[in-house]
């Protein structure tokens, strides 16, 4: 088994929390009396992790730095309200209620708020020299109550339908078609991604994985990629709305009805796009290094020459960012903005990142396996949910999971030393 792992170079971490993601998976379906594992609550649980999972991506960069950021949920919260107040009061009035350009316009408010607070955080953490735990728990607090002001409490609904596509729905979907198209082009950039490894390791003389282990990896890949095509396609419309789906569309209802498919969700795409982005940004880059050449050991980066100060404020930046496309996605699907939204995404938020393996010690975390942590978090509490726990009780077992997820990472840290 040992050598297999080593020859594949398949993360154990990572292996690991698919197996745990898998258990939870099956546990779930089974206690739920089979209702877990089907097309429509697997559709429902992608779209649902989408917020949270954008945020975590960025999580990991601030916690890989040794900080912390306590208030990505009340940024989420102030950011969509101020979305909303900006489409419906301001936007939709000039531009008009059929233009294209609101929801552009709105998304663009929202990410240049985000981006202020966070660099207003992130200044006051690196220049003035104020924790990040204070700094950011003042921000949790003052954003949340930034979000009520904004709007003086009321629920603001939003105006533009092209807007609310980011959150998904039976219009926010893109349907088979377009489905199996990106899941062929996803397929192709697998096959080139692991060629092109391979002869680059190759020029530079380094060892390759023997070709049954890179046919291993490739094939799970694509596979992963196949069936979680088949199945958001095998999740149909429900009759009235295929109906007026094909009304509006002029196309023919038989007799027996329509089969359409949701495809997957705008805010899923989005979700995978952010994740490919910024393992670039944490990987390829000279930002993506000096982030963790800072989390190592921060005074070597210093002494190293790099500018700690303005990427620590870089990674705040980003982070309130992310949590601004996050606000999106959330108001879009809940198709308003609320006082309430957001409150509680700080602590998925963090136990995402954590569950995926980024250490609270600095230095090590990985995108990918936040935005699977993120899955692992929203699947425990769909699956509550469907088993019907209350409130209360779901908030004890995710805190007992954060809590065991940071042991493991603690005992881990331990053996690998």
């Amino acid at each position: 088994m040992k050598g297999f792992m080593r020859a594949t170079e398949i993360d154990t971490r990572m292996l690991g929390m698919i197996g745990a993601l898998l258990v939870i998976w099956i546990g779930f379906h089974i206690l739920s009396g089979g209702t877990f594992l089907t097309p429509r609550n697997l559709w429902n649980l992608s779209v649902q992790t989408a917020s949270v999972g954008v945020m975590a991506t960025g999580m990991v960069l601030v916690i890989v730095t040794r900080n912390i950021d306590l208030s990505v949920g009340s940024i989420l919260g102030v950011t969509g309200m101020i979305m909303a107040v900006a489409q419906t009061q301001y936007l939709t009035p000039m531009l008009g209620y059929d233009s294209g350009l609101v929801w552009l316009a709105t998304l663009l408010v929202g990410l240049v708020c985000g981006l202020l607070i966070g660099s207003l955080q992130g200044f006051i953490i690196a220049y003035l020299g104020v924790p990040a735990f204070i700094v950011t728990l003042g921000g949790l607090l003052v954003w949340r109550g930034a979000a009520w002001w904004v709007a003086s409490g009321r629920t603001i609904p939003l105006t533009d339908d092209n807007f609310k596509l980011l959150g998904g729905g039976s219009d926010g979907s893109i349907g088979a078609t377009w489905s199996w198209i990106l899941a062929a082009v996803a397929v192709a950039l697998i096959l080139l991604g692991a060629f092109t490894a391979r002869r680059q390791r190759q020029r530079f003389n380094f060892a390759i994985k023997p070709m049954w282990a890179e046919a291993v990896t490739v094939g799970i890949s694509v596979v992963a990629v196949v069936v979680a095509t088949m199945i958001v396609n095998s999740y149909l419309l429900p009759g009235p709305l295929a109906r007026r789906y094909a009304e509006a569309r002029g196309i023919e209802v038989p007799e027996g009805g329509l089969d359409i498919s949701f495809g997957y969700a705008v805010p899923v795409l989005l979700f995978i796009g952010v994740g490919i982005v910024m393992t670039f940004v944490a990987r390829r880059t000279r930002f993506g290094r000096y982030v963790f050449a800072i989390g190592g050991n921060p005074e070597a980066a210093d002494l190293a020459g790099i500018n700690t100060k303005r990427v620590t404020l870089m990674v705040f930046a980003l982070m309130g960012m992310l949590a601004a496309v996050a606000a999106a996605i959330s108001t879009a699907r809940l198709s308003s903005a609320t006082n309430a939204q957001g409150t509680l995404d700080e602590l998925y938020t963090i136990a995402a990142a954590v569950i995926g393996g980024t250490s609270l010690a600095g230095g090590a975390g990985t995108i990918a396996g936040a935005m699977l942590g993120a899955l692992v978090m929203q699947s425990l509490q769909s699956g509550m949910v469907l088993l019907g726990m209350d409130t209360p009780l779901q908030n004890i077992v995710v805190g007992a999971v954060l809590v065991v997820a940071v042991w493991l990472d603690t005992i881990y840290r331990r053996r690998a030393a």
